[in-house]
């Protein structure tokens, strides 16, 4: 598993174009009905169906702009989660260093090393090393969980993206079909409850990120634990000295 910075910029890519997109067809539809409904021959309910049409996709057009904005709020998240991920794997290289420096076996002549000094060490380093080890397992899984996020989140605004520009393509079928020989009411129906599954595509696309990121809150409060371990008597660094 691994988030890709390029990836993620692309998707913003893709989303940001979208977005100019709809705001375009959302000017470009008022104009595109009125002229098409602006002619002799064209029946009563002809004209008021495709004006019909046109609302629904300008309401549902502004309703995926209202959640997109809202979405785009967090954007910077996945590249912080993918930032602290690579500073957290640097605290965990550094604290598995320290924990083999102490070691017992890292003592030159352990076994001729005698009296209080002696004994200070091999009662107090000990300590110092599981704690040590322990901050450096917490950086590990707090390592994994972030880079996990990052990457959901980057899938997140791919499918965002692909949402976008699937409706984007019914607002152009619907241009489209404001001047089509054979548009009927029936017709229109059928374009806008194609394009009303793309605003609930949004909604179903956040609730499985906040599943997802619910499992990685599970995991931190473990880690919460963790720092709360017989490793950090009373949830204290273990002290140096007596």
């Amino acid at each position: 598993m691994s988030f890709s910075m390029a990836e993620f910029r692309a998707a913003i890519d893709k989303i940001n174009r979208g977005m100019d997109d709809i705001s375009a067809k959302m000017q470009e539809m008022p104009a595109a009905a009125n002229s098409a409904v602006d002619h002799w021959y064209i029946p009563g309910f002809i004209a008021d169906a495709i004006i019909w049409l046109c609302e629904k996709m300008i309401a549902l057009a502004q309703k995926i702009w209202d959640k997109i904005v809202e979405v785009l709020k967090g954007i910077a998240a996945p590249v912080y989660f993918f930032m602290y991920s690579r500073d957290l794997n640097g605290v965990s290289t550094s604290a598995r260093g320290v924990v083999a420096n102490p070691a017992d076996g890292q003592l030159v002549n352990a076994s001729d090393w005698k009296g209080e000094a002696a004994e200070a060490y091999k009662r107090e380093v000990p300590a110092q090393r599981d704690a040590t080890g322990e901050v450096g397992a917490i950086a590990d899984k707090m390592s994994s969980s972030l880079i996990w996020a990052a990457v959901a989140g980057c899938l997140f605004y791919v499918g965002l993206g692909v949402i976008i520009v699937k409706f984007v393509l019914a607002m152009i079928a619907a241009v489209a079909a404001f001047g089509s020989a054979v548009f009927s009411r029936a017709g229109a129906a059928i374009i806008v409850e194609e394009a009303g599954v793309n605003p609930a595509a949004i909604g179903a696309l956040v609730a499985t990120l906040l599943a997802l990121l619910g499992d990685q809150v599970k995991e931190m409060v473990a880690l919460q634990q963790a720092a709360s371990s017989d490793k950090f008597p009373h949830g204290k660094w273990p002290k140096a000295s007596a």
